[in-house]
């Protein structure tokens, strides 16, 4: 049996709500990668002094005798880099999905309000295949001016614009050698600014995604008025017994 093809109105808001959850299960893994991060923290932790010899090691000075080490501060050093290895993988992934997930959303309302009706999200990609995101400004979104939750989208995007100016200010500074103080402060500041680049491209694609199911309410009214007149149609060419 063949399958039943989705109006392109359904199938387009699946595509945007598939970035979403593919956002959403790397925004999980970045939480988790966080918080198994804090387990191993020294700060939180009290390594055992215990320790071990080591016999046979390499030749170097003193080879004659036992290595001695403790294992526990051991371990959890080298847990403290691989869950921060990981958290930092995470984050990347997290912000990547995020910002296809802010934008998508973004590119479908544009599409709709320009007469379009595409049937999924498209992307360019680079030169790995990998998708590109693309233009998350709302301009020339002019069709939202009676949405109610416009203000909302705007004040999301200004704080995502915000973070992402901040990314760029600090790619800047860090290629610029022998900082002054006040700019190894403004350095670490937009750092720490940038970091939160992911949950605002998140939050302002939730907002997106909404705007998009307002966005798509006449295509799916009249969608509903082309089945109804087929329907009716269909029951007048039946024949009268």
């Amino acid at each position: 049996m063949p399958e039943k093809t989705q109006h392109w109105t359904d199938s387009l808001f699946d595509s945007v709500y598939a970035l979403y959850e593919t956002a959403r299960e790397y925004q999980t893994a970045h939480r988790s990668a966080q918080l198994t991060s804090t387990q191993v923290d020294f700060d939180r932790r009290r390594s055992h002094e215990g320790r071990i010899a080591l016999e046979g090691h390499s030749a170097r000075a003193g080879a004659d005798r036992p290595l001695l080490r403790e294992p526990h501060p051991d371990a959890l050093f080298a847990l403290i880099r691989l869950y921060q290895e990981a958290e930092s993988e995470m984050h990347r992934r997290y912000e990547e999905a995020a910002l296809l997930y802010a934008s998508g959303a973004v590119w479908a309302v544009r599409a709709i309000q320009l007469g379009h009706t595409p049937p999924l999200v498209a992307f360019q990609t680079d030169q790995y295949d990998n998708p590109v995101q693309h233009r998350l400004s709302l301009t020339g979104l002019t069709g939202l001016t009676n949405y109610a939750g416009a203000p909302a989208l705007g004040r999301a995007y200004e704080q995502l614009a915000r973070r992402l100016a901040s990314a760029d200010h600090a790619v800047h500074l860090s290629e610029q050698g022998n900082l002054a103080d006040h700019e190894a402060g403004e350095l670490y500041d937009a750092h720490d600014d940038a970091m939160g680049i992911a949950d605002a491209a998140f939050a302002y694609g939730l907002l997106a995604q909404r705007s998009l199911n307002w966005a798509l309410l006449e295509p799916r009214r009249a969608r509903e008025t082309e089945l109804a007149l087929a329907r009716a149609a269909a029951q007048n060419d039946q024949p009268t017994q």
